[in-house]
């Protein structure tokens, strides 16, 4: 995302307080002009606006069919993922969008080879299905053969005593289960976040994990791991959840004998290659303003399109911001930030920040838990600015949105706006289907439920117009004072 946004501060009380009864671009009145009649049919228009998009928005589909169709997957900083950069910049600037670019940053890069392979060679020998993690380390030319020790937590990991996986292989399981609010992530996470990382420094030469995710097909959930400072990578592999839950089964038939598994994986670290995030604009009537920054990002990992993570999230904050404009100039700018390399460690939202350390912004909001509907919302100003959130709260009931009391905390690539201690807004989304397709080979446009990713579209349409009209902070709903009045719109 980019520029900046409108807002004053040398506003009258009277007039902060008219400013705050409507949703629409403000302007002061004209001699002879009825007060409300221009704020009325600035907030109806928008309202028009989101409750067509509910029905006939074509703009989300349109990024996001094209992203997966003519780019496909887009590993972080590869040739992939330039094009990827390329095509939504070309994208953004057809649609009439402001101040596009593709602004360069330097990353340490890890592939992930052509080769992933597991098997185990005792006591019931068959193949197994795997593919490696972000910052896995290879194995030699031929693979790795040990006995595996089984897990079943990562806290049982932790509990294990030190150098007691040396030679070994350890596999990390986990119960993770499906939930609206995707919360079984956070529980069922830390066994490929930091799993193999922990069996590394207890001397274990390689480790697989129950692939973190909830479908039953034989596609393995890669993703990123690490590993502590001082502690040398090893090979690192997710297993299918059919095929971690068969190994399983065999550590119960073996009663006591080795489980032993051969595991081959070339990944490697690239060195350093360039990757970008992509900005655009649509230019609000006063840039003075902090602008209102919405945030996705462009990259997946090489093993799919990546049409739900997040070729739809990038969807879906364009298509919204687009949306407004067309129910007139808004105040503020509105900002969208494609990040690049979001996947392998954040790299995109670091490299905002460093890129705009005096940039205030007014408020972030993110989308990157896929496509399927909007649910709740939730903001970080409930108790600050309550007389927003509750309009807020109020424009989207319609869409079937209800409102909850947890403080947002904002998505990936908002560490700027988190930095700032400013506004915060999470629109939920239904992530009961989200960690079926989560990093796998099945993350395909087919997935996408166009009906609800239109719900997505108005429901961001409506929230990102009411921020981007709003006069006074929207963190404390007070004046801004280092922001000049606004002069009467020509």
């Amino acid at each position: 995302m980019k520029k900046t946004i409108l807002m004053f501060a040398a506003l009258s009380c009277s007039a902060v307080a008219a400013a705050q009864q409507w949703d629409g671009p403000l302007q002061f009145l004209s001699p002879g002009e009825s007060p409300g009649g221009t704020a009325a049919m600035a907030q109806s228009d928008l309202q028009q606006v989101a409750d067509a998009a509910l029905d006939e928005d074509r703009i989300a589909w349109d990024f996001v069919e094209g992203i997966t169709t003519e780019v496909g997957p887009r590993q972080a900083g590869t040739e992939a993922e330039a094009r990827a950069r390329a095509w939504a910049t070309a994208w953004l600037k057809a649609k009439g969008f402001a101040n596009v670019a593709d602004e360069p940053f330097m990353m340490d890069t890890w592939v992930p080879g052509d080769v992933a392979r597991a098997r185990v060679t005792a006591p019931f020998a068959q193949d197994m299905v795997v593919l490696p993690l972000g910052n896995s380390a290879a194995t030699p030319s031929g693979g790795i053969e040990a006995e595996v020790v089984f897990f079943r937590t990562v806290d049982e990991l932790r509990a294990a005593p030190e150098g007691s996986l040396a030679g070994k292989i350890a596999y990390i399981s986990h119960q993770m289960r499906p939930a609206q609010d995707g919360s079984h992530y956070g529980f069922a996470g830390p066994a490929r976040w930091v799993g193999p990382g922990i069996a590394a420094s207890k001397g274990a030469i390689g480790a697989v994990i129950k692939s973190v995710g909830t479908d039953h097909h034989r596609n393995p959930h890669t993703g990123g791991t690490s590993f502590p400072e001082g502690v040398k990578a090893i090979p690192a592999g997710a297993l299918s959840l059919p095929d971690a839950e068969n190994l399983e089964r065999m550590f119960a038939r073996a009663k006591g004998r080795p489980v032993t598994l051969k595991l081959e994986m070339n990944p490697r670290q690239i060195g350093q290659t360039q990757s970008g995030n992509v900005v655009g604009e649509i230019v609000g009537r006063n840039p003075s303003l902090p602008p209102v920054l919405l945030a996705c990002h462009i990259d997946s990992w090489w093993n799919a399109p990546g049409a739900f993570d997040d070729g739809a999230g990038c969807a879906i904050i364009a298509a919204s911001a687009f949306h407004v404009k067309q129910s007139g100039q808004p105040l503020r700018t509105i900002r969208v930030l494609m990040a690049g390399a979001e996947e392998t460690g954040l790299w995109g939202s670091q490299a905002y920040s460093k890129a705009h350390p005096d940039e205030a912004l007014a408020v972030g909001i993110e989308s990157d838990f896929g496509a399927d509907r909007i649910w709740r919302f939730d903001s970080n100003f409930l108790e600050a600015n309550p007389a927003l959130h509750k309009r807020i709260a109020a424009a989207v009931a319609r869409f079937g949105v209800s409102t909850g009391s947890d403080a947002a905390t904002g998505g990936a690539d908002l560490n700027i706006v988190r930095d700032q201690k400013g506004a915060l807004i999470d629109l939920q989304q239904d992530g009961t289907r989200y960690f079926d397709l989560h990093h796998t080979p099945d993350d395909t446009l087919d997935k996408i439920d166009i009906a609800q990713l239109r719900q997505n579209v108005a429901v961001w349409t409506q929230v990102v117009g009411i921020l981007a009209n709003e006069s006074t902070s929207i963190q404390t709903g007070g004046p801004i004072p280092s922001a000049p009045a606004i002069m009467q719109d020509k």
